[in-house]
């Protein structure tokens, strides 16, 4: 590459990946507001987390042209090839973890405009803080290209799978005992289930910056190889992207 187009590639990566990180913020917001709505009935804040999620859907479109227009004109190789495939594919979950919270804020607006009253659910509350904060601490270690932060994130979604099993339980719990509560209680059970597939969105896209950093493929292989591969501890022999590309033809060699 000339000095110059070194100086475009960088500039065009540099705006894919602040627009993914505008994507994610989004996504982010609408996930907090969404509950937000559920507690306190406001359906302003429903209104607008169908407003973001058109706006995530236009970030998506837009980052994938992108991302195909470079791929095109620069031929990337090594870490900026990894990087482009990883916000490819970081792009569908970030989208989806936007339809989750959207299909949040419609539950809430059905809940409330039926005027059914009802406690808050303190695992659903605590359960939605933490699926925010995965995708905020996975959008930090992308911005950082951190990879021990991106494997917390990953052991983080063993926890809101633990919250998931307990918020269920729970709601089981509710509908035996009140009769009249089941109708609630399944709309809530709707939202626990949409939370938990969030923080596998984010787990994934964790596991994608892991990809990223060390060029290492990390899914399905386990929490304790996942932290290993991002401390940079694989021996040679263990499976890694090389490897591991032959299977997977969504990832590349290094």
């Amino acid at each position: 590459m000339t000095e110059h187009t070194n100086r475009q590639f960088s500039a065009d990566l540099e705006a894919i990946r602040s627009q993914f990180l505008e994507m994610g913020g989004l996504v982010e917001t609408m996930i907090r507001d969404a509950v937000e709505a559920l507690q306190t009935g406001d359906l302003m804040l429903v209104d607008r987390v169908r407003e973001r999620e058109r706006e995530v859907n236009r970030h998506e479109v837009e980052i994938d042209e992108r991302i195909s227009q470079v791929i095109a004109r620069h031929q990337p190789t090594a870490v900026d090839l990894r990087t482009l495939l990883s916000v490819s594919k970081m792009l569908t979950d970030m989208e989806r973890c936007g339809d989750e919270a959207e299909k949040i804020a419609k539950v809430a607006r059905r809940l409330h405009e039926a005027n059914s009253l009802y406690e808050p659910v303190v695992e659903l509350r605590h359960m939605a803080k933490d699926v925010a904060n995965m995708i905020h601490e996975m959008l930090d270690s992308f911005a950082r290209s951190d990879p021990i932060h991106a494997a917390a994130v990953v052991r983080s979604d063993k926890e809101v799978d633990k919250e998931w099993k307990a918020a269920l339980r729970h709601m089981v719990t509710y509908m035996i005992e009140d009769p009249r509560s089941i109708s609630k209680s399944v709309e809530l059970v709707f939202i626990a289930r949409a939370l938990e597939r969030i923080g596998d969105h984010a787990k994934n896209m964790a596991e994608r910056v892991i990809y990223m950093v060390r060029g290492d493929d990390v899914r399905h292989t386990g929490l304790k190889h996942t932290e290993r591969a991002a401390r940079g501890e694989l021996e040679d022999h263990e499976p890694a992207s090389d490897s591991r590309a032959a299977a997977a033809p969504d990832t590349v060699k290094h």
